[in-house]
């Protein structure tokens, strides 16, 4: 077994797309668990996009992920509200909505919460 692995988001091993256009999670499933980028499209927002796949009424994925670029609001099912922008850490635990801020695709990468996240 080799101990260099290379794996590219430009040629994910899998692509799940959100409702209605607004977005898409790529995969890359390393020994450890799947790593996950997700674009969130100007105007996504969890409950809209993601909550019809789910079936849930809040997310309940945990999440640790890193903001590569945009802006992504992330609010917790008791009005906890955090905003998280490029270069932000996140933890986020289970039970929450999300949705983006501004004209610019939020994207985001995760190490935790990806796994089923959009699954269909």
């Amino acid at each position: 077994m080799s101990t260099l692995v290379r794996m590219s988001f430009d040629a994910p091993e899998e692509t799940r797309p959100f409702e209605q256009g607004k977005g898409r999670l790529d995969l890359v499933n390393l020994e450890g668990g799947p790593v996950g980028r997700a674009v969130f499209e100007p105007g996504w927002r969890w409950s809209d996009h993601v909550k019809p796949i789910a079936g849930t009424d809040s997310c309940q994925a945990p999440h640790i992920g890193y903001c590569l670029s945009g802006r992504l609001v992330v609010e917790m099912d008791d009005g906890e509200r955090q905003e998280y922008g490029p270069g932000d850490v996140m933890i986020v635990a289970p039970g929450h909505d999300a949705w983006t801020v501004g004209d610019e695709p939020c994207v985001m990468l995760d190490w935790q919460g990806f796994a089923d996240y959009a699954k269909r």
